[in-house]
């Protein structure tokens, strides 16, 4: 097995000798590659439907889905891992650690918005940013007052769901 492995490599033919990396949009001097993994339609089309690519939306609207995600994601491991998860408080701690953590993260994201980012550069995966945007401190602190009050509603959905979760069951079956 290893002198076929060896022998290959001075085949030309050999589809384990192919290039796989390029250079982005061919020009080796933008410090980016192009790899299987970050060009396939796949990850692509999963990138490109991500609330900050999504081309349409207001900077609003993305903050909005992005908190809700946060939000709901952060709830589980502070109600479920945390110091208190064997007592009956466990998903209220859970609740109001999420939304110490998602106040945190909007106060990081109006730094960032105050600290005039720069604009969104195109890539392999994502050749067409939304110009709208981020593109001002005005978008950027819509965003993260958005991110706020979805990541707040993120984690009460959460709570809500986990501290009913037997009459929830008992809906459904």
């Amino acid at each position: 097995m290893a002198q076929a492995v060896d022998a290959s490599k001075n085949l030309p033919g050999d589809p384990r000798n192919r290039e796989v990396v390029f250079p982005a949009f061919g020009d080796p001097q933008l410090g980016n590659l192009e790899t299987p993994v970050n060009s396939s339609p796949l990850i692509r089309g999963f990138i490109n439907n991500l609330p900050a690519y999504r081309p349409g939306l207001a900077p609003a609207r993305r903050g909005l889905e992005v908190g809700m995600a946060h939000g709901y994601w952060l709830f589980g491991p502070f109600a479920k891992l945390g110091p208190l998860r064997d007592t009956d408080n466990a998903n209220l701690a859970g609740l109001l650690s999420a939304i110490g953590l998602v106040v945190v993260l909007t106060g990081a994201l109006s730094l960032y918005a105050n600290s005039n980012p720069p604009k969104a550069l195109p890539s392999v995966t994502v050749p067409k940013p939304p110009a709208d945007a981020f593109n001002s401190k005005e978008s950027w602190n819509n965003f993260g007052s958005s991110f706020l009050i979805g990541g707040i509603g993120g984690a009460v959905v959460a709570y809500f769901l986990t501290s009913n979760l037997a009459l929830i069951q008992g809906l459904f079956g």
